[in-house]
């Protein structure tokens, strides 16, 4: 099961702008295994808590509140779960047998070296591999998953209806709470 935090439109379709499936492939190319001249990524994670952390992230500073997870274009941020269970072509580099045959270094998948990061997300999309599991910078007992869309996002399906996100959410509380974020109703 993953689970991915999105800028949640009510009424938009799964793969179109707004709905839970949607790839903004043209505005991809600052995050950690985007290649958008060769792939989409949709990225998720297998913890509520890291999918919302790594929203909250964009938005740190002191104060949280609920007019922070409203967009200007009216979408609501939200989180939804997906089963993947379909998606079989996943590389595990959470995995040290993985790392180990690859001569992949752990400190090199979780770098803040995007170049880095990026060129081993294309080799591995280049290999046929559907995406990559790996652990969040955040919190290392987080696996977050990224899936390149082309190829995989037709194995995934919702598992659930979307969850709007409020500084009332359970889940918000706790990212918040391992970010170091004051939420204000």
């Amino acid at each position: 099961m993953l689970i991915r935090s999105f800028p949640w439109i009510e009424g938009a379709a799964d793969t179109e702008p707004g709905g839970p499936l949607h790839v903004a492939r043209l505005l991809q190319g600052g995050n950690r295994h985007d290649n958008p001249a060769h792939y989409g990524v949709l990225y998720a994670s297998r913890d509520a808590s890291s999918a919302v952390a790594e929203r909250l992230r964009a938005l740190r500073r002191w104060e949280i509140t609920n007019a922070d997870l409203l967009r200007p274009d009216g979408a609501r941020y939200a989180m939804v779960s997906l089963d993947e269970a379909s998606v079989d072509g996943l590389v595990d580099l959470d995995d040290p047998a993985i790392l180990n045959q690859r001569r992949i270094r752990p400190s090199s998948v979780a770098t803040g070296d995007r170049r880095a990061t990026r060129r081993m997300a294309l080799e591995l999309y280049e290999e046929g591999a559907d995406g990559l599991a790996w652990w969040s910078t955040i919190e290392a007992s987080w696996i977050n998953v990224s899936v390149f869309s082309e190829r995989a996002l037709s194995g995934i399906t919702l598992a659930a209806e979307p969850e709007i996100l409020t500084v009332e959410h359970p889940t918000v509380r706790a990212a918040a709470a391992v970010l170091g974020i004051e939420l204000r109703a």
